[in-house]
């Protein structure tokens, strides 16, 4: 039952993916970079780790999008779809907020409301990081990716006297 209730929120995201890159996305461009030029970047930089993201997951870049993948490995979401769910909830949580995510988010919540409370963990997670949601993330690449991640992670940064 539940792959049955998996497909149609993979139809639904098919139908509606296009339409959110046209109308949500509209003045952003795409990378510059692809999936072979990211593996050439430095052993420990975030466009490294993002190449090694699409080569291990046989993933290409969608154009638009590709802040959606870097959100994947600052965050530790999976990629299924429950976990794709549980990134919507854990951006919703971070601040983001637009049409699609909140379709996700509800769609999610109704279909495979099992995961309810992994969704609700997602959710505390997104609200205890420093927003990452508006971030361009392509300008960071050459960044070592521990750091972009403990940044980002770490919501309030300790002073020490």
């Amino acid at each position: 039952m539940k792959k049955l209730r998996v497909q149609f929120l993979l139809f639904v995201y098919d139908k509606t993916q296009k339409l959110y890159r046209t109308y949500f996305k509209k003045k952003k461009r795409q990378w510059q970079f692809n999936e072979k030029q990211l593996l050439e970047f430095h052993k420990d930089s975030l466009g490294r780790k993002l190449g090694e993201f699409y080569k291990k997951h046989g993933f290409t870049m969608i154009p638009k999008m590709e802040n959606h993948d870097v959100h994947h490995l600052l965050t530790g979401c999976g990629t299924n779809f429950e976990d794709e769910i549980a990134m919507q909830f854990l951006l919703l949580g971070n601040g983001k907020l637009n049409a699609h995510l909140l379709a996700a988010v509800v769609l999610g919540s109704i279909i495979l409301p099992e995961y309810y409370k992994m969704y609700r963990n997602a959710y505390q997670k997104g609200k205890n990081m420093r927003a990452f949601h508006h971030i361009d993330f392509e300008s960071l690449l050459w960044q070592n990716f521990e750091n972009v991640q403990d940044f980002f992670i770490q919501k309030e940064t300790p002073v020490y006297y």
